[in-house]
């Protein structure tokens, strides 16, 4: 167990605020997706840093101005690698969303739209029950027919944003189970608990399958606990704080009940969120200590992956692989050798590793900011493309679904999967 000591980052009790940590240095701007593309200082870390001590201060006044400030921060982390002074960025602009949302400034149309995504993103059983008519609305050709008479032109872009992202739909593997409890192809070495997911469970269920399969190949006893709800990223992270930690709550009392050794997520943004539990709970007598416990068990895949010496055999793949480091996994976690070097394990495989920058995934951010969100992905394809791979690899289901969709808007014809796929797909010698 050496190998995977506690990867959990919460900070011990401190009572200078962290947003007197910032000294305006600017090392942050180099790697700000939103600045990098505007210009705009107020769309820095730096900036919005700026903003929120002149709210705190009483210097800035809320308005619809400042909010798009902070609701244009993709929230990708990548100042948390820049900044030389160990700004917690991750933990104001949670905090400063929170604040927001608690303050009720949205429009009343913003409300609705926001209301309507958490009404069903972190409900796997809703997300279920939509696959049928999804199903029916691609299989059909009434996707491709309303794009042909321009009928999503007609809805607002938030809304035809949810056809352009809908990944294509498998009735049988939406409805997928896996099984509870999978016994090691070898010598047991680790006993891990999956945690399934929400988009990737119903949408991406050949991931979680794939990890099961590499898991167990590896040695490893896989615990599936049933019951499994949302574990609260996207919550968190666009300021719904207490939903966050109702879904945190009740994902810790069904992992707790696996007593596994260690939690394994295939989720960049959830594995970053899961890992800073500790911090959401903090002030829940009830959870704080069991959420701290549960948070230095988390693991990304790519992390147990590379502490186990590889067991099972790895067969060629004759495949051109891009990987996108997800950005919760790049600059959260601060995961990036890991997912690299098992992917250059593969025999045959020609790996190209693309920058760090954002897709513009980011959670809900190509949902609530479509425009900008196309703008950041654009410039990621213009990564890709002169690469011609066969395969982008990207370590967070929202990642692929954004650069599937980005791709697609060239005729770019390039599958888009996680890498513990192709790790799969070598171990079991399938082309």
């Amino acid at each position: 167990m050496t190998g995977l000591a506690s990867a959990a980052t919460a900070e011990p009790h401190r009572t200078r605020d962290p947003l007197d940590d910032c000294v305006h240095c600017g090392f942050c701007l180099s790697g700000c997706p939103t600045y990098q593309a505007w210009g705009e200082e107020m769309d820095s870390p730096r900036g919005r840093i700026d903003l929120m001590r002149g709210l705190r201060e009483g210097r800035v006044e809320l308005g619809p101005v400042v909010l798009e400030h902070f609701d244009r921060c993709l929230g990708c982390m990548a100042c948390l690698t820049t900044c030389p002074s160990g700004v917690r960025y991750d933990v104001l602009i949670e905090r400063t969303r929170a604040e927001l949302e608690a303050r009720g400034v949205r429009r009343p149309g913003d409300r609705l739209h926001r209301a309507l995504l958490f009404a069903l993103f972190p409900h796997p059983a809703r997300l279920r029950a939509l696959v049928p008519l999804l199903w029916v609305w691609q299989k059909t050709g009434l996707d491709r027919l309303a794009r042909r008479l321009g009928l999503l032109r007609l809805v607002p872009r938030r809304l035809a944003q949810l056809d352009a992202l809908a990944p294509d739909v498998q009735l049988g593997a939406a409805f997928r189970r896996l099984p509870a409890a999978t016994r090691p192809a070898g010598p047991p070495r680790l006993r891990v608990a999956l945690v399934e997911g929400c988009v990737q469970r119903v949408f991406f269920s050949q991931v979680n399958a794939a990890t099961l399969r590499v898991l167990a190949a590896e040695g490893c006893e896989v615990l599936v606990p049933r019951g499994q709800g949302c574990c609260g990223a996207l919550s968190v992270h666009a300021g719904r704080e207490e939903e966050a930690r109702r879904f945190a709550r009740a994902l810790i009392e069904r992992l707790e009940a696996a007593r596994a050794d260690v939690v394994v997520v295939n989720a960049a943004g959830c594995g970053s969120h899961l890992k800073e539990l500790g911090r959401l709970l903090a002030g829940d007598p009830a959870f704080a200590g069991r959420a701290a416990a549960l948070a230095a068990k988390v693991r990304d895949v790519s992390e147990v992956l590379s502490a186990l010496p590889a067991a099972a055999p790895r067969h060629p793949l004759a495949l051109r692989v891009a990987y996108q480091p997800a950005c919760h996994l790049a600059h959260a976690q601060r995961l990036r050798e890991g997912p690299v070097a098992l992917l250059r394990a593969i025999p045959g495989l020609e790996l190209f590793e693309l920058s760090d920058g954002c897709c513009g995934s980011a959670g809900i951010y190509n949902l609530v900011e479509p425009e900008a969100a196309a703008e950041i992905g654009a410039r990621k394809v213009d990564a890709v493309a002169p690469i011609h791979p066969d395969v982008v690899a990207a370590g967070n289901p929202g990642c692929l679904l954004q650069l599937r969709a980005e791709m697609g808007k060239r005729g770019l014809a390039v599958r888009v999967a996680h890498p513990v796929e192709l790790i799969d797909a070598s171990i079991r010698g399938e082309p």
